[in-house]
């Protein structure tokens, strides 16, 4: 018997279907009908369902065959010096000549040339009671350093500060030869004063990252006597780091050994560290002497470096220390990043 309300349709192929007018409906729409002819090809419009799942499956299959993306290279430079053994640069090197490493890993090198972007150099000679004996030989490395750097066709920039008792600027910054030979003449010892070179490295270092010094360099020339800064050895460093400067020290006399105070083991410990990491030169010069000389070589380095480009793969943290090395062994090598901007 049929439901209450069922009535039979005409008849179709594939038998009678039933056409319910009760609360319950069994009536499907015409795309959706569960069959078909045998005659008639399958015409039916995708459900949302079934398109949502081709697509799913297209793209998995575009993701699996494109090629993971390489990271980009990304340059970097260093300023070197090459010196021979007698201390002069090396002329003529190109990128087969040099080595980079970072964390000991091998980077390609570039390209290698002079550099165009003028120094500022912050000269600091030692005014402190400890200079008396030597402060002739000190003003005489000065103007030697002075002449060396100034007199290029680059405008290269030199401040004088003095250290004894304070940092001093004695002349500023600039490129006018004659204006800093005048200013040696303020060069004098400062009786009963002891040195203050590493306040006086933080504050330059400082006033590098202020004026934005593309080149920064601090160069000292120091004696044995007293040292009073109440510095600590790792802040110098990081003030050193920040401004992207290389320091230099040329000592007068040996190595100091007042190991017996924090300030005296500080410097030290300032002077071997700091100068190997940032590419600058540590000398002891046993004679006074022979100072002006190691300052004229001082500037002749400085006024020669090479500009050496090197890729490196792009990275979130840098690399921990970076090392620049010619492949000619006897040749010796000091470079000092370029700060990136």
């Amino acid at each position: 018997m049929r439901p209450q309300g069922c009535q039979e349709t005409h008849p179709r192929a594939t038998g009678p279907t039933i056409s319910c007018n009760s609360h319950i409906s069994n009536q499907f729409l015409a795309r959706s009908a569960l069959t078909l002819p045998k005659t008639q090809t399958y015409t039916h419009l995708m459900t949302p369902r079934r398109i949502l799942g081709a697509t799913v499956v297209l793209l998995t299959v575009v993701l699996l065959q494109t090629p993971a993306p390489q990271a980009q290279a990304v340059q970097r430079s260093i300023y070197v010096s090459v010196l021979n053994a007698a201390g002069a640069p090396v002329p003529d090197l190109g990128p087969s000549d040099f080595l980079v490493r970072e964390d000991n890993l091998s980077r390609e090198v570039l390209r290698v040339g002079p550099v165009e972007t003028p120094l500022s150099v912050a000269l600091m000679v030692d005014t402190s009671a400890a200079s008396r004996a030597n402060i002739r030989d000190i003003r005489e490395a000065a103007i030697e350093f002075i002449k060396g750097v100034t007199g290029t066709e680059v405008k290269h920039q030199v401040a004088l500060i003095g250290i004894g008792e304070r940092p001093t600027v004695l002349v500023d910054y600039t490129s006018d030869q004659a204006r800093l030979l005048k200013g040696i003449g303020l060069v004098f010892t400062n009786e009963q004063s002891g040195a203050y070179l590493l306040d006086g490295v933080i504050e330059a270092s400082k006033g590098f990252k202020k004026r934005e010094a593309q080149r920064p360099v601090i160069v000292s020339i120091a004696t044995r006597g007293p040292e009073f800064s109440n510095r600590y050895h790792d802040q110098v460093l990081s003030a050193l780091n920040d401004a992207g400067a290389s320091f230099h020290i040329i000592m007068i006399g040996p190595p100091p050994n007042d190991l017996t105070t924090q300030e005296g083991r500080e410097r030290a410990m300032t002077f071997s560290m700091a100068t190997e990491a940032t590419g600058g030169r540590y000398d002891n010069v046993l004679a006074a002497s022979a100072v002006p000389d190691r300052l004229k070589q001082v500037a002749n380095e400085l006024t020669h470096q090479y500009l050496v480009t090197y890729a490196r793969p792009q990275m979130l943290i840098p690399p921990e220390k970076i090392v620049v090395t010619a492949k000619r062994a006897e040749l010796i090598v000091r470079g000092t990043p370029v700060k990136s901007k």
